[in-house]
């Protein structure tokens, strides 16, 4: 086979899916409703469950869920035989996904949720599924027209599927004011928790920040610059930010400086002032553009005021060690 069909063959697959895929407004009606007030409703955990593919798919979403705040576990029909249905309380609901609606494995756990009063949502193609029958909310797929050349393989109805949780997890998360400071939280590790790294993660403060009265000896700012190793002074007045000195401001008149009584001379005026919930990443691009290694850090109240407190200093080798690109 000529290697160019290999694209066009994965193009025609994915066109088909996404074309597919827009049957998604079917989905998003009353019952959709229902489902995301039964979630937002819930007093325990959302468990969700599913075998095969559609197994798959419910462990993708209800990581999903549990990394937006909502507590959340799968649970395999089969091992729920042999004791894990003790996982599942009055106060829980279950999301069971199964295309066909009719997978043998799940009838006790529909049988278990029924006896104990344990809101399901169903997810599955067949109205008349054992699956619906059982479940307090349906979600009823749209038949869809599977992407390989048999048009039998699980691919645009998996994707389906999957998108209906992605579209429950999202609608909750926006009623619940999820926000990315929150999702930080749950999600510390990775690319993820690298680009949600705030300036107060990563800024120096307190103590550590070099620091000098706009009156102090210019004796003083090159010995806080030396003991601070920042590579900068910040000169302030009555505690608000005056300017900003740079060792490479005192080097380039390095030959001057003993015959200096002030340093006036060396003070930026305008330094470069970011609030305290920037994001890190935005910092380092700042950085960039300006050709700069320090950024002065200042609350999010301050950073519209002409008077200005400094509450800390970002460097770019903090940038750096913290793994921001």
């Amino acid at each position: 086979m000529n290697k160019k069909k290999y694209i066009s063959l994965a193009f025609k697959s994915a066109t088909i899916q996404i074309n597919e895929l827009k049957k998604i407004k079917k989905v998003l009606n009353n019952s959709f409703i229902k489902a995301v007030d039964l979630i937002l409703n819930c007093k325990g955990k959302v468990i969700f469950a599913g075998v095969g593919k559609s197994g798959l798919i419910a462990r993708k979403v209800s990581a999903t869920f549990s990394s937006v705040g909502i507590p959340s576990f799968f649970c395999h029909p089969s091992e729920a035989l042999h004791g894990d249905m003790g996982q599942i309380e009055k106060k829980d609901i279950l999301i069971i996904f199964s295309y066909s609606g009719n997978t043998t494995e799940l009838t006790n756990m529909l049988k278990y949720a029924n006896r104990y009063r344990i809101k399901i949502i169903g997810v599955a193609s067949k109205s008349d599924s054992l699956l619906f029958k059982a479940s307090d909310v349906k979600l009823l797929l749209p038949k869809v027209k599977e992407a390989d050349i048999t048009g039998m393989v699980p691919t645009s109805s998996t994707s389906i599927s999957l998108l209906v949780g992605d579209c429950l997890a999202t609608t909750a998360m926006y009623q619940k004011n999820f926000s990315k400071e929150k999702f930080k939280i749950f999600h510390p590790g990775g690319n993820i928790g690298k680009s949600l790294l705030l300036a107060k993660d990563i800024m120096v403060d307190g103590s550590k920040m070099p620091t000098v009265d706009y009156k102090s000896s210019f004796k003083k700012v090159l010995k806080i610059i030396n003991e601070k190793k920042l590579g900068v002074v910040v000169i302030l007045k009555n505690k608000f930010i005056k300017g900003l000195i740079t060792d490479g401001d005192l080097r380039r008149d390095f030959k001057n400086l003993n015959r200096k009584d002030s340093f006036d001379d060396y003070i930026t005026k305008v330094p470069q002032i970011v609030n305290i919930s920037m994001t890190a990443s935005k910092a380092l691009a700042i950085m960039n553009e300006k050709k700069i290694t320090s950024l002065l850090v200042v609350s999010d109240k301050d950073i519209t005021k002409k008077n200005k407190k400094l509450i800390g200093i970002i460097h770019i080798h903090s940038l750096l060690q913290s793994g921001i690109k």
